[in-house]
């Protein structure tokens, strides 16, 4: 279901999908995209799962100053691929028909993060495999058709893909992707308990978020990008608040400024964080740069192990497989 565009002015002249841009990160993307200054305004579409919550933030996001753009909801659950086919169909179709305008970015940003309970998707799929990876896989494999030239897709990972930055978080377990989608974890994982399972299902799934970025890279037509991106930790966001109770009892009571100093300079409100994707989305000088990971505004080495070409394609064809995509 779509909610009819909000916003000042006529309808914008580019349209953005943020998936999971109700709240968090997703919605501090939104919140900044509206006011970009970069070329015409926006039509951004919040593609989210809950609509009454997503509706909210169509209210939130037009009720302040400098909102150039327009935002709207439609539905979109990550946890289905009849959803994401159903989502892009009817997206198609409003495309076609004129009645948006042309789509020139896809943010792949909602996600979860199930620490201590094994959960799957309405297809079977475990959820972090399945939501955070191949709801995104066969989103944009479904709207590849219908991306405009010099449009952009952003990817949302994490820095706990990589065990060099020491996040605390378990490394990645990789597995053949059949595996990981069904909840088995490589040989790393076996002795994890229930919460360092869960942990390592996410670090896992994230890990597969570079690597389709990359491969999706290599495959993309000329003009258009696609990148990851590491928004850092972000206390009191959704998925923080999954985190163990010591966790969230720390970065409820500790100043930002302190955390950059005890765990990390990588540690922002959701609204930085989501000034910093938006610009991967609106700056111009990013217009060209396609297959890289950065981190917040800085552009990084991603893990070792994310260069892992063979894993890259084997993860594409059978993501491929396990969608049923086109």
């Amino acid at each position: 279901m779509s909610h009819q565009p909000v916003g000042n002015g006529t309808i914008g002249s580019r349209t953005v999908v943020i998936t999971g841009g109700n709240t968090g990160l997703g919605f501090g993307c939104a919140n900044t995209i509206l006011k970009s200054p970069n070329g015409a305004p926006w039509h951004v579409i919040l593609a989210c799962r809950d609509e009454g919550r997503a509706q909210a933030a169509v209210d939130q996001l037009t009720s302040g100053a400098g909102v150039a753009g327009q935002v709207e909801t439609m539905s979109l659950d990550l946890a289905s691929l009849a959803s994401v086919r159903a989502f892009a169909a009817e997206l198609t179709k409003r495309l076609s028909t004129g009645t948006i305008p042309p789509l020139r970015a896809v943010v792949c940003n909602a996600g979860v993060n199930p620490l201590n309970t094994k959960t799957v998707t309405a297809d079977g799929f475990e959820s972090a495999f399945g939501i955070n990876h191949l709801g995104h896989f066969l989103l944009i494999n479904e709207l590849l058709p219908v991306l405009q030239s010099s449009a952009r897709i952003v990817v949302v990972a994490s820095g706990v893909h990589d065990p060099a930055q020491k996040s605390g978080v378990p490394a990645p377990a990789w597995n053949s992707p059949a595996a990981l989608a069904h909840g088995d974890l490589g040989p790393a994982a076996a002795s994890d308990n229930t919460l360092a399972s869960g942990q390592r299902h996410y670090s896992t799934s994230k890990l597969a978020n570079v690597y389709f970025t990359y491969a999706l890279a290599s495959r993309l037509p000329a003009g258009i990008t696609a990148n990851a991106f590491d928004p850092g930790l972000m206390p009191g966001t959704a998925l923080m608040r999954e985190a163990p109770a010591l966790l969230r009892f720390i970065f409820k009571h500790i100043p930002l400024t302190l955390l950059r100093r005890l765990f990390s300079p990588n540690v922002h409100t959701a609204q930085e964080s989501g000034d910093a994707l938006a610009r991967l989305v609106t700056d111009p000088e990013l217009a060209t740069t396609t297959g890289r990971y950065f981190e917040g505004r800085r552009q990084i080495r991603s893990s070792d192990e994310s260069y892992n070409d063979e894993r890259a394609v084997e993860l594409w064809n059978a993501s491929v497989t396990l969608t049923a995509a086109k």
